[in-house]
């Protein structure tokens, strides 16, 4: 029982750690996204979207959500945002307008945050839509980003590759804090990523 407690305690802790890491290198940092583009090709699209907080931030808590909300949404989730994140690529690259991209991507951190935040629960008819509806403005900067004269597709592989591995990286977080003391970190987690959120709003 000691064992499990301390088990326990340390698990909170180390969870903790990561969520006020990732409020530390988001406040102060949020002027750095959308910096250092211009590579093209797969290494390219698999560095975009840890070159822009906004994304890093939102793919994180997606696959951050996906772990509280459970079962089926553990993979349905991010397999929707990825997959919609290419259709929104595919719209930039394409030449089809949608208007507000980056108040679009920074609100999608507003939104992800606020819902691990109050640790929301949405049916998997709800919480798709909503999913989907973000991924689109992500996969749109991604596209409308393209560099000239570099491949689309291994440009388009890297940068989905990259936001599985930020889903999986949330996912991690969320399913470690599957007792109840792991909420805690997992809210003041979600707190900061709306705070990021709100700061990147605030700035453009």
């Amino acid at each position: 029982m000691i064992r499990s407690s301390f088990d326990l305690s340390t698990r909170s802790r180390c969870l903790a750690a990561v969520f006020v890491s990732v409020a530390g290198i988001a406040l102060p940092g949020v002027a750095l996204a959308h910096t250092g583009h211009g590579a093209g090709g797969f290494g390219g699209g698999f560095m975009h979207p840890f070159n822009g907080l906004d994304h890093v931030l939102a793919m994180f808590a997606v696959g951050l959500w996906a772990a509280r909300q459970g079962g089926r949404a553990v993979w349905l989730m991010p397999a929707t945002f990825v997959l919609m994140m290419a259709v929104g690529a595919l719209a930039a690259v394409g030449g089809l307008p949608l208007p507000l991209v980056e108040v679009g991507v920074a609100g999608s951190v507003v939104v992800l945050g606020a819902v691990i935040a109050l640790d929301t629960r949405l049916p998997l008819a709800s919480a798709l839509p909503l999913v989907a509806a973000l991924a689109i403005f992500h996969g749109y900067a991604h596209g409308a980003e393209l560099p000239a004269a570099t491949s689309g597709v291994t440009y388009g592989l890297g940068f989905m590759l990259a936001t599985a591995a930020l889903h999986g990286w949330g996912l991690a977080c969320g399913l470690l804090a599957t007792r109840p003391a792991g909420l805690r970190p997992v809210q003041a987690g979600g707190g900061a990523i709306t705070l990021a959120g709100l700061w990147m709003l605030a700035g453009l």
